[in-house]
């Protein structure tokens, strides 16, 4: 090979070698990048602790939701307790993002607009939640209870399936003036307008109909639902729209 087309190889090779690190720095898990910052994106785990989250109706401390190894994960080898986990902070319009896993025969959900009160008795009580579920679980088959589905009332709006168990599904919840899009791995699964009637009928035919503030408001707490099998978080994101 003569000199300069050697040259040119090692420029290219060398460019190619400072992209990629580049784009690793950039893609670190639980952080974001200039431009996320930038666009008004902020983090709601910080990849090495629970700050920012605390038990549903309790200000006390717990073990059983831990943080390590870059996830927020619930453990269900931890008998110390049971609840789910809420953000401090209440949102209203906002695009929510995060990665998630389960194990074999896994089931949880993220439930948004959740009010937090002593007479109300769970999350899911009052907030409609995005159903996370492992293709192994017996409700599989239930076409409204499959991942990124709005649990018990719809199915997914366009077919799409988890990756394999154990594998690292991603997934994004929009809200604005109550209106939500539910997307998993990168595909719309859920549009529903929850001022409109025809979710109060919805709501009013089901079995939430028993819990006077299910799917009534349009702000509040997002949620992270304990469960006996574990369930493991990353990457959780949030841009107030």
């Amino acid at each position: 090979m003569k000199t300069k087309n050697r040259r040119v190889v090692m420029a290219a090779t060398v460019l190619a070698l400072i992209i990629n690190c580049y784009a690793i720095v950039g893609n670190k898990n639980n952080e974001l990048t200039p431009a996320e910052k930038k666009a008004g994106w902020k983090l709601l785990f910080d990849g090495h602790s629970t700050a920012g989250w605390h038990l549903y109706n309790s200000k006390g401390p717990f073990t059983f939701w831990k943080a390590g190894n870059g996830e927020l994960f619930c453990d269900p080898k931890d008998k110390s307790g049971v609840g789910d986990l809420v953000s401090d902070n209440e949102y209203k319009n906002f695009d929510l993002k995060f990665d998630w896993k389960l194990p074999k025969g896994g089931n949880s959900g993220v439930f948004i607009n959740v009010l937090e009160r002593k007479d109300i008795p769970t999350a899911w009580a009052s907030g409609p939640e995005y159903q996370l579920l492992d293709k192994s679980h017996l409700d599989y088959p239930q076409p409204k209870s499959r991942s990124g589905c709005l649990y018990g009332f719809s199915p997914q709006k366009n077919p799409v399936k988890n990756k394999p168990t154990g594998e690292w599904n991603h997934a994004e919840i929009r809200q604005m003036d109550g209106k939500i899009e539910f997307f998993l791995n990168g595909v719309l699964t859920c549009s529903e307008d929850l001022k409109s009637d025809a979710w109060k009928k919805a709501v009013a035919a089901s079995h939430f109909k028993s819990f006077p503030e299910f799917g009534k408001h349009f702000s509040g707490r997002i949620s992270l639902q304990d469960w006996s099998t574990g369930i493991s978080f990353r990457n959780i994101k949030i841009k107030e729209l």
